[in-house]
């Protein structure tokens, strides 16, 4: 396939910071490339519909710091199908687009897989997800900020807890995966961490707090991943319930929810997007098709996309040994 000549670009998922600073990367190395850019309006919905609009340097200018996507998101049943995905193609070929840079998740991802495959349109993943459980990838784009906003509700929140004796059941994002809850519950002192990589044991947790409150502790930070919440008949409510009913202790819980998608990016997850962002426009110019760009060790890498998709990323279970260790 010859170099690319226009290339598209759309996000796809759960919004996450630093989506902007992405896209603004890609549109500004593409067009030092001497490449046009179509911006994708919501996904692969865009693809379908037709919904593309020219980015020029302009366009991008002030967005690296906002959160959410300048191209907006959605979900996409149609493109599910393989008639979808073909139409897709057959609209980014009458539009022109050569190449695709997709930034989402791992599903995301399969249908930038099929759209290469099927449609014949090259196309390269950007890892978009403040969850940061894309296998191949030590880093996704968003993680840092949503880490930094439940860490800096939850202090909030410890003000009142401490002014009042009580114990915060905190529930933040993560249904499959326990990184924001295990680093966020390090990064505040948190009594118990709940991640869905371990199975939660309530004895365990209660038992934990009782030793502490006989040691003199009067407040409690328990910090519940979203995943573990979802698996238990009342969720972080019951669970809060049970801490007063069994510890005489006061307690409520707080759903940080979707708070922990947006806000300013930090400079962590601004630099992580326009490096993986240049990457993926490297590759297009290239023809190069069918991969995924991540960070590992620090270095942005790029993984054929099949390979990607089969990997497998572990919890760091000797961070959440530390945790618990420091815990009380």
């Amino acid at each position: 396939m010859a170099d690319a000549r226009t290339i598209g670009v759309l996000t796809s998922g759960g919004d996450a910071p630093g989506m902007n600073a992405a896209i603004r990367a890609v549109v500004r190395a593409a067009i030092k490339n001497g490449m046009k850019v179509k911006g994708v309006m919501r996904g692969y919905n865009g693809l379908i519909h037709n919904d593309f609009v020219d980015l020029e340097m302009r366009d991008v200018s002030d967005i690296i710091q906002r959160g959410g996507t300048i191209l907006y998101t959605a979900r996409c049943k149609e493109f599910k199908e393989e008639a979808g995905i073909l139409m897709a193609a057959e609209n980014c070929k009458k539009a022109g687009i050569e190449g695709l840079v997709v930034i989402g998740g791992d599903g995301s991802f399969r249908g930038a897989r099929d759209l290469t495959n099927l449609g014949g349109i090259n196309c390269v993943g950007l890892p978009g997800t403040i969850d940061n459980d894309i296998s191949c990838t030590d880093y996704t784009i968003g993680y840092d900020t949503a880490m930094n906003t439940a860490m800096e509700m939850v202090d909030k929140l410890r003000d009142t807890s401490q002014s009042h004796d009580r114990c915060s059941v905190v529930e933040v994002m993560g249904r499959r995966a326990g990184y924001i809850a295990l680093n966020t519950g390090i990064a505040v002192g948190a009594s118990y961490i709940a991640v869905p990589e371990k199975k939660f044991d309530m004895d365990e947790m209660l038992g934990k707090i009782k030793a502490a409150h006989s040691m003199g502790k009067q407040h409690f930070i328990i910090v519940v991943a979203e995943g573990v919440a979802m698996d238990i008949e009342g969720g972080s409510e019951w669970i809060a319930k049970q801490i007063e009913a069994v510890t005489g202790i006061e307690s409520r819980a707080t759903i940080l929810g979707h708070v922990q998608r947006g806000g300013q990016p930090t400079v962590t997850d601004r630099v992580a997007a326009t490096a993986m962002g240049y990457r993926a426009v490297q590759l297009l110019t290239a023809g190069i098709g069918n991969r995924v760009v991540g960070q590992q060790r620090g270095e942005v890498v790029d993984f054929d996309i099949n390979e990607a998709l089969q990997m497998k990323k572990q919890l760091p279970m000797d961070l959440y040994t530390i945790a618990d260790d420091v815990s009380f």
